[in-house]
């Protein structure tokens, strides 16, 4: 029990963490305000992190887990067809983004921009985070190629870097086009033709 309770409040603290990264960034979130926001004293806080650098990591590493997991879902539903699967998780993606008014983007690809060249941990953190992504959207296309329903002129790792890739900058272009259209050009571009066999 005491361990279950341990989890929930570092998982609020967390969730806490994600938010206010993805509003302010890592440079413009102090300790205070992530105190403030997660609603606990200041040693209550390094009880669970030993630093504000390793509570980024363990947000990175938060922040993925629900993606990784939906995707997951996607492909145990759409079993032999990995592109159908893929489809439908951006499809979600593209629902939830649009009925946000285009706030917040990615917080992978934020804290890249911020802080990915600058601290070593973090740096190792996003890139677990992105591999692990991308290996499962990988897994998507390799079975969509063997359903018949994926090109395999072009490898399923390169396609999937290439879908990371184009879904990265298409959401950099969103927050600024205030507009889905990045994100539909991505969908339409790369799930609707260029990866179809």
């Amino acid at each position: 029990m005491e361990t279950r309770n341990i989890k929930f409040k570092k998982d609020k603290i967390l969730d806490c963490g994600v938010q206010l990264l993805m509003e302010k960034g890592y440079h413009s979130s102090g300790l205070n305000e992530i105190l403030g926001a997660a609603k606990i004293p200041k040693g209550s806080f390094y009880y669970y992190f030993d630093s504000k650098e390793q509570f980024a990591v363990e947000v990175i590493w938060h922040y993925i887990e629900p993606f990784i997991t939906r995707l997951a879902t996607e492909l145990s539903v759409h079993q032999n067809d990995g592109l159908q699967a893929l489809k439908s998780y951006y499809a979600g993606l593209i629902n939830e983004v649009e009925s946000t008014n285009f706030k917040g983007g990615c917080l992978l690809g934020n804290l890249i921009g911020e802080i990915g060249d600058t601290s070593e941990a973090c740096r190792k953190a996003l890139l677990d985070a992105i591999s692990r992504y991308t290996n499962l959207q990988q897994e998507a296309l390799l079975r969509g190629q063997n359903h018949g329903s994926v090109r395999t002129d072009r490898s399923a790792k390169s396609m999937a870097d290439l879908l990371s890739n184009s879904w990265q900058g298409a959401l950099l272009r969103m927050k600024v086009e205030q507009s889905i259209e990045p994100l539909n050009a991505v969908f339409k571009d790369l799930l609707d033709d260029y990866f179809k066999a």
